[in-house]
């Protein structure tokens, strides 16, 4: 069975202005998300799910589903703040999305096969989608689920024009993830990288440590661990305005409760995004590296 890749486009609009992350950065208006399916495809990807809001779905399915509605099978679901569990409610000044655990839950009723969930606005590279098809190809679901994300080195995955946040991951000597750190403020600095403690005292990172970009690859057995999660984050969290479900929390829970494991698949490629505005130009000039190198066609429709 072919895996599905699921990409997560709630937040698109909310960051970055609009639907700006739908413009186009390749020489035909590719978007960074057409890249990913371009290289989901050739990696043995069978379906695609976009994760997006209502009021979103139309300008979306225009600029993206209608390019690959052709080619691969194309499933629509939506994000919103109400979509809960019975007997919740969002608090009346809620306005942030639950985060990258709920998004994902919103699929569990379309994809039924391993999938790989991925953010829309960030390219992964064709080397990372490789690694996590072949992966997912094999994976199946066991008394222990057999989970799986692509770690980039946090010296490819950093801004110039801005802090990040990235998930600092931890492994143990067979390359199974043993925790995530989300940290926070994350900048370059000197070879590597720093970021402030709670106090403001800046702490280093050597550059090499291995940074969760959000591509993770997962067995459909996530969704029932993620209802169980997500009702008990509700009970907590539910009534914080700004609060977040987010899928390394889950997964590292997983990993404490023995009910996963997580394989870190390692790229060497570099990653970017348009996390800031001032990202765009840069993203624009490595495509067409990367399009000179002959990793991608000048034209990803013909």
């Amino acid at each position: 069975m072919k895996p599905t890749l699921l990409v997560m486009a709630a937040g698109i609009g909310s960051r970055y202005g609009g639907l700006k992350q739908l413009d186009g950065i390749g020489p035909h208006q590719e978007t960074i998300i057409d890249y990913s399916i371009f290289d989901a495809k050739r990696a043995g990807f069978g379906k695609v799910v976009f994760i997006i809001r209502k009021n979103i779905e139309e300008d979306f399915k225009t600029i993206i589903g209608h390019k690959w509605q052709d080619q691969l099978p194309i499933e629509y679901v939506h994000q919103e703040l109400e979509i809960l569990p019975a007997g919740f409610t969002p608090p009346a000044d809620r306005e942030k999305p639950w985060g990258t655990g709920h998004a994902i839950l919103m699929a569990r009723d379309v994809i039924q096969e391993p999938f790989a969930a991925i953010n829309a606005d960030d390219f992964y590279g064709a080397d990372a989608f490789g690694l996590l098809g072949r992966y997912l190809a094999q994976a199946n679901d066991g008394a222990q689920a057999d989970y799986c994300m692509v770690g980039y080195l946090l010296r490819n995955t950093l801004s110039d024009h801005g802090s990040v946040s990235r998930g600092i991951c931890h492994t143990d000597a067979d390359d199974h993830l043993t925790k995530v750190v989300e940290t926070h403020r994350i900048e370059r600095w000197d070879r590597g990288a720093r970021y402030p403690d709670e106090t403001g005292r800046f702490l280093e990172l050597k550059g090499d440590d291995t940074a969760s970009m959000n591509f993770w690859g997962f067995t459909p057995s996530i969704f029932e661990h993620l209802e169980a999660q997500f009702v008990a984050f509700l009970h907590e969290h539910g009534q914080k305005p700004r609060s977040e479900f987010l899928i390394p929390t889950v997964v590292s829970h997983l990993i404490q409760t023995g009910e996963a494991t997580v394989r870190v698949l390692r790229s060497s490629a570099s990653w970017f995004g348009v996390t800031y505005r001032e990202d765009r130009p840069f993203v624009q000039q490595q495509i067409q590296s990367l399009i000179k190198q002959g990793i991608y066609p000048h034209h990803l429709w013909t």
